[in-house]
């Protein structure tokens, strides 16, 4: 079976569509932007609401074909892009007031289920973990980095305690062969792991960091909840969906600095003074599937899902979010030139 064939037939689960319906009530109709279109699953939900229109953007070319078959169903209520969320106001028009921005983090199944990307770790395609729009490939990065910086991005983005002996297995490997596809490099963490029985995959922590430093994902992420809360108005709706500590820390962090769950930043100082606020929560707990849910969509067990309504403040620039993360930044500063993939295999 060919890659084309094997994602037409993967199911495409949108997580806590229930939830996230329930939130922006499009039963009301409104403008909502899809900033992870992926399989289509919230796009094709709201649009079965009249008036309602949807924004869709996606970094992966992979979803054209889907963007496409939708646009040609919905033409004037269904616009996608091709691009970064990171870009997200420059993309969508300011006079737009959307009613709700839904981010769908991570992985989708069909990016997962696709051999020649490399996101899985039995993948003997080229190792690539590449989304779209990337300015360099996991292949690259594993070949290039020095051990240094490998270890650094593992244990950064990946919390993974044998980090330095992955690192120095890495570099030692490619010394006589590139590494050219995921499973060979699965085989390599392996090897440098101290514990050898894991419940999951020990490759798990490394490809994860590998993937985020490869697609610059909690940096796009950073930004594009700043662009996201520029955008919204009074009354619009921030919603995420995460999978794993690191993004759902970041969006619970984003909240708690501008919400009105923000600290008081000194008991001497009156209630409320000195806060800055752009939304409003119900609740600082994230919410999670249903047990249902979880049983008929295993990838769903992992999601947590937190969301804010935009009060009617001015936007101002995050500067305290921004630098809490500022490790983040200089990992993706990291500068790796763009190795010749020709004549691999």
């Amino acid at each position: 079976m060919n890659a084309a064939m094997s994602l037409e037939k993967t199911k495409h689960h949108p997580v806590m569509l229930k939830q996230i319906l329930s939130i922006i009530s499009p039963q009301h109709g409104g403008t909502f932007i899809d900033c992870t279109f992926g399989g289509g699953g919230y796009s094709k939900s709201i649009l079965k609401y009249p008036n309602t229109k949807v924004i869709a953007i996606d970094r992966d070319k992979k979803v054209l074909g889907d963007a496409k078959s939708i646009k040609k169903k919905f033409p004037d209520r269904f616009d996608f892009y091709l691009n970064k969320f990171s870009n997200l106001d420059k993309i969508i028009n300011s006079e737009i007031k959307p009613k709700a921005i839904i981010f769908d983090l991570g992985l989708s199944s069909l990016q997962i289920s696709d051999n020649e990307r490399g996101f899985s770790f039995n993948s003997n395609g080229f190792l690539s973990m590449e989304m779209g729009i990337n300015k360099y490939s996991a292949y690259n990065a594993v070949n290039l980095l020095d051990k240094k910086q490998l270890s650094k991005i593992i244990k950064t983005f990946g919390d993974e305690k044998d980090a330095r002996r992955i690192a120095y297995n890495i570099t030692k490997y490619r010394k006589k062969n590139f590494i050219k596809t995921a499973n060979e490099l699965a085989s390599i963490i392996n090897e440098a792991k101290i514990k050898k029985n894991y419940k999951k995959n020990p490759s798990t922590k490394t490809f994860q960091a590998l993937r985020i430093f490869v697609n610059r994902e909690l940096t796009e992420l950073i930004l594009g909840l700043i662009c996201a809360s520029k955008l919204l108005s009074n009354e619009g709706k921030l919603i995420v969906v995460s999978f794993h500590s690191l993004e759902d820390q970041i969006v619970k962090i984003f909240f708690s600095l501008y919400s009105n769950f923000k600290k008081n930043p000194s008991r001497y100082l009156p209630l409320n003074e000195n806060k800055l606020e752009m939304f409003n929560l119900l609740s600082k707990k994230a919410l999670i599937p249903d047990q249902s849910e979880i049983n008929s969509n295993i990838r769903s067990r992992s999601a947590k899902l937190r969301y804010g309504t935009r009060n009617n403040s001015d936007f101002f620039n995050p500067d305290e979010f921004i630098k809490k993360f500022n490790d983040y930044f200089e990992i993706d500063a990291i500068k790796i030139w763009k190795m010749t993939t020709t004549n691999l295999f």
